[in-house]
């Protein structure tokens, strides 16, 4: 094996774990020494723990099961723009939250478009705050999730299956429960898991639309806690508990997602004879129709306010936009830093360890984190005047878990093919990584750069907690403005975000590719 007979700075990969671990650490012990137990958890705090896991359970289960009709409709046809809109289901995960939030405003809210529908035509309004909008922000996130895990899951089943259903004259509901279900069994409850996971970390949407204390997820108190009351120690004890309830999460879902393998076939193109009868056809579009509806409605919105506030957007916008900028740019090259020996350390090693890295990364919120670097710091200078490189660092160790799943599978193939044949000539360390791995990762290395910066860009979690009128990034500000009710200014501010966002993606991203070498 390449494994043995090669080694890729492996000494510089475990310190750059070792970091990693030791900055979360850190942060979970000056969490710990701050807890009050013996004062326990009052009402208000089982409350926002209910809500958090009911609210994480709701959001996970709807969206698996729309994504499921939807999914099987992209899986079934093939039309002109198909690929446009598979490429644009990726877009919410990189969409900052409070852009998409003022979105759903837009369509959702009071004042938005469906309540103007729904009076004109005499009907009651709706609400869009409190669980149930919690709910749907949650499912406009993690809907195109669903639908992508779920679509890649179609597409490894074997063709022949298709073509021996069709010579047996199967019908579309026989076809379903022989062919497809028993792929839904195996991959519905690791993708269910996996949301919920993501779910019981959300603050953003909570702190926008949670709508009163019934509606408190568990960050949303620790930030409450923290800003409002300064009460570090209630704080620290919501922040274990949100420690435990997402790390044990976490470590379900690693053990429900299965390894997912549908059998072998001649890797033929896929026909569906099953889903040519109208019915089929008239159920596939309303799905896709209905899905892409939902999909896209928020970003026309977006769009279409966010132009007529730029001509209202005060200076301060401009500033916070140059300092999220910044901040995005800092996260990357921390990344960087710590990601690639990592990622060359963990391609040597173990399978398993990757996921053990990657779980402590997610079981970790960024509330606790920066709560546990606040109290750190607190005793020693103003925190304020760390707030920006708290901000960078946190953000990059929060996407670290997805760039190490974006690197290391092709790392260690990399290692595998040309491991001995570099030993041979020598190429070890910086030469090794400079002529074989960079040239062959570097579509992957942009895309982890590009992902890593439109998070950071998004984020509304550390900054909100140490933060001051000098030291704000673009989320932050266009949260104080949607607070003012300067929706307009808000409006032009979530387009500017939004294409900074996007805009640092695609620049990472393309650069990555666009002169990669096979």
């Amino acid at each position: 094996m390449a494994f043995r007979a090669f080694a890729i700075s492996k000494n510089t990969g475990i310190s750059a774990a070792t970091l990693v671990v030791l900055l979360i650490l850190a942060a979970l012990w000056a969490v710990l020494s701050r807890a009050e137990y013996g004062s326990g958890l009052g009402p208000a705090e089982w409350s926002a723990i209910h809500f958090t896991v009911v609210q994480a359970a709701l959001s996970a289960g709807i969206s698996t099961l729309l994504a499921v009709p939807v999914a099987r409709a992209l899986a079934r046809r093939r039309f002109t723009g198909r690929g446009l809109l598979v490429t644009l289901l990726g877009a919410p995960f990189i969409l900052p939250v409070i852009v998409a939030v003022l979105g759903l405003l837009t369509v959702f809210g009071r004042a938005g478009w469906l309540n103007m529908a729904l009076a004109g035509v005499n009907l009651p309004t709706i609400s869009i705050y409190g669980l149930h909008g919690v709910v749907l922000a949650h499912v406009f996130f993690n809907l195109p999730l669903a639908t992508r895990l779920l679509l890649q899951a179609w597409q490894t089943l074997p063709a022949e299956r298709f073509r021996l259903a069709a010579q047996l004259d199967l019908t579309p509901h026989a076809v379903f429960q022989s062919i497809e279900w028993p792929m839904l069994r195996q991959i519905l409850p690791g993708t269910a898991a996996l949301i919920f996971v993501m779910c019981l970390t959300s603050f953003a949407v909570a702190l926008t639309l949670g709508g009163g204390p019934r509606a408190t997820t568990i960050e949303l108190a620790i930030y409450q806690a923290f800003r409002f009351d300064f009460d570090l120690s209630r704080a620290a004890l919501l922040s274990l508990v949100q420690l435990v309830l997402a790390g044990s999460a976490a470590f379900l879902a690693l053990w429900i997602i299965p390894s997912v393998s549908m059998g072998g076939g001649q890797d033929r193109a896929r026909q569906r004879w099953d889903a040519r009868g109208g019915v089929q056809r008239l159920m596939d579009g309303i799905a896709i129709t209905i899905g892409a509806l939902f999909l896209l409605l928020p970003f026309g919105a977006i769009i279409t306010q966010g132009l007529a506030g730029l001509m209202v957007t005060p200076a301060s916008v401009w500033q916070s936009a140059v300092t999220s900028v910044g901040v995005a740019l800092c996260s990357v090259a921390v990344l960087l830093m710590l990601a690639l020996p990592m990622a060359g350390w963990i391609a040597t090693a173990k399978r398993g360890s990757v996921e053990a890295i990657g779980l402590f990364g997610i079981a970790a919120s960024p509330l606790m984190v920066g709560t546990g670097w606040f109290i750190l710091i607190h005793p020693i200078t103003d925190p304020v005047l760390f707030a920006l490189p708290v901000t960078a660092l946190v953000n990059a160790l929060m996407a670290l878990p997805f760039v190490l799943r974006i690197l290391v599978p092709p790392l260690r193939d990399t290692v595998q093919v040309y491991g001995r044949l570099s030993q041979a000539l020598s190429l070890q360390g910086w030469p090794f990584w400079r002529w074989v791995v960079f040239p062959r990762l570097r579509p992957q290395i942009g895309f982890a750069m590009g992902l890593t910066g439109a998070l950071s860009m998004g984020d509304l979690g550390v900054i909100a907690l140490f933060a001051d009128q000098d030291h704000t990034t673009l989320p932050l500000q266009m949260y104080r403005l949607m607070g003012s009710y300067q929706m307009e200014a808000a409006a032009g501010a979530a387009l500017i975000l939004l294409a900074l966002s996007l805009g640092i993606f695609w620049i990472f991203d393309k650069a990555g590719r666009g002169h990669a070498q096979a």
